[in-house]
């Protein structure tokens, strides 16, 4: 019978050559979930005995991480703004630097009542996350998906934020028959942003697994952004803000999009230095 470490050890072994990845985490991870055992468990107990069921569940993971499954797909959840979001195939993984955007809208809230609309809110990452820092805010979170909605659902549950109103839509077509005009104080979205092109150039991980309606825009990759950068000036409340979350290149394009019904048009770097964040007031 091998113990966790022989079991982490030999996981290792078989996804080390995966790009981009942490084989010695991942390889304890992967056994955390196939023997449901905690942090605590595993690093203070490494010669504890496997039973073999276990250890084969565990072996069928790892060769599903080979395969380029992503990671979060497997562990059947990732973290995000330090909290656990299920996510399963057909709903986009939150990546880390998508945090900028909820920063960036604690910065400018009141904290008072706000009205505040999630485009494309996935799995519920960044309402859910805005909803615990702003409790006197209300929030809609609007996604074409109904499998995304399901994840975003289940997150919302779980956590303290009861005031998000899920709708199925496409934005920002579904605003017209959801908003009153001049309503929302916010209007956030995390935007399919990708080029076909682009996509054709993705780590398999993203590529094959990954939901592509809620990464690719069209040809540009602008298409999204021309569309809801048009509509939300109807929408908002004088003074109210746009926030937007971009691709690397993509600052000044657009920035282009924005016509006289805006006022301070910034962008913001991620920690990498890329402009990750676009927020405009309007006038």
């Amino acid at each position: 019978m091998s113990s966790i470490r022989d079991l982490i050890l030999e996981g290792r072994k078989r996804i080390v050559r995966l790009p981009l990845s942490d084989p010695a985490l991942e390889s304890r991870l992967l056994l955390q979930k196939a023997a449901g055992l905690s942090d605590q468990e595993v690093l203070t107990s490494p010669e504890r005995p496997v039973a073999s069921g276990i250890a084969g569940k565990f072996f069928e993971l790892v060769e599903k991480r080979r395969t380029r499954v992503p990671l979060a797909y497997l562990l059947g959840e990732k973290e995000f703004w330090s909290r656990s979001f299920r996510v399963f195939p057909g709903v986009l993984i939150p990546r880390p630097e998508t945090e900028l955007v909820v920063e960036k809208i604690i910065g400018l809230s009141t904290k008072q009542e706000e009205s505040i609309v999630d485009v494309g809110t996935g799995c519920g990452a960044i309402a859910i996350a805005l909803a615990g820092e702003l409790p006197s805010a209300r929030f809609i979170a609007i996604d074409v998906s109904r499998r995304a909605l399901k994840a975003a659902r289940i997150n919302a549950a779980s956590s303290p934020a009861r005031r998000i109103r899920f709708v199925e839509g496409r934005a920002p077509a579904a605003f017209k028959g959801l908003l009153p005009a001049e309503s929302q104080d916010f209007i956030v979205s995390n935007p399919p942003y990708i080029s076909e092109r682009d996509w054709r150039a993705l780590a398999p991980e993203v590529r094959l697994f990954e939901p592509k309606r809620a990464l690719v825009s069209g040809p540009t990759g602008f298409e999204f952004f021309n569309k809801l950068i048009r509509s939300s000036a109807r929408f908002l409340k004088p003074q109210g803000h746009l926030v937007l979350e971009i691709g690397h290149g993509q600052r000044e394009g657009v920035l282009s999009f924005f016509d006289e019904a805006w006022a301070d048009v910034r962008s913001f770097d991620d920690l990498s230095a890329i402009p990750r964040v676009v927020v405009a007031r309007k006038k």
